[in-house]
């Protein structure tokens, strides 16, 4: 890949790994930068003025949602919209919260009823990877569909309005709906609840809100998916 040199911001993993690719990179801006490479997703923007300001006009930037005012003229490539991206950092949310329950759990997931809100992404990975463990899986979804085949995989499958009469024997309780679904109140009091959606699901004190899971859990491997994103988009950018 030619010609690319990177300001890499608020990911010291990704410098790294970068490097021993044989690609520039730098944390500071300069003014040879070619690619900006931002958080995924982009949540802190209060210095993000200043940084574009000390970079090239012409630079690419990279990251996840890129939405800010302040970068509507700039070439961009979102991995927020990436299909790809999305399902790998799914996937590695879902172990990254099942670690995260597992240092609040007394005993192990093997026949533990653990149930999850929500079948989207994230969704789907908990589930397959709570039965892997030999947990009891419900999950709660809107759609009929979704609820046919989540009951087809082996899951106890609920509407959202039958939450408030399953919950007496839940363990753990997995939020990913960013819409709020369930009140703290009604969980059994031992219940885990973690929330992982952008906008909280689970209302109420003692709820454990884990947006951003994977880079403070496992900040190794959301680093290495950050990079092999970046490369593959720019990969494909030269090929057209």
């Amino acid at each position: 890949m030619n010609d690319v040199f990177f300001c890499v911001s608020g990911m010291p993993q990704v410098l790294p790994l970068l490097r021993s690719r044989g690609i520039p990179a730098v944390e500071e801006p300069r003014a040879d930068v070619t690619h900006l490479l931002l958080p995924v997703p982009l949540f802190d923007t209060e210095h993000l003025e200043s940084l574009l300001h000390a970079l090239p006009r012409n630079v690419t930037v990279l990251g996840g949602k890129l939405s800010h005012p302040l970068l509507e003229t700039y070439k961009k490539f979102d991995f927020l919209q990436d299909e790809y991206y999305l399902a790998q950092n799914a996937a590695l949310t879902a172990e990254a919260a099942l670690r995260l329950a597992g240092n609040q759990l007394p005993v192990r997931f093997l026949e533990l009823r653990v149930l999850i809100i929500g079948w989207g992404r994230i969704g789907k990975c908990l589930a397959q990877q709570l039965q892997q463990l030999g947990a009891q899986v419900c999950v709660a979804a809107r759609k009929e569909r979704d609820r046919a085949m989540i009951a087809s995989l082996g899951c106890d499958a609920l509407t959202l309005e039958q939450l408030p009469r399953s919950l007496d024997r839940c363990r753990v309780i997995f939020n990913t709906v960013p819409a709020p679904v369930l009140q703290a109140e009604v969980c059994p009091p031992d219940c885990i609840r973690i929330d992982l959606a952008s906008v909280r699901g689970i209302e109420g004190e003692n709820v454990i809100h884990a947006r951003g899971l994977p880079g403070k859990l496992l900040p190794e491997a959301q680093a290495e998916l950050i990079v092999e994103t970046a490369l593959r988009l720019l990969g494909k950018e030269d090929t057209q």
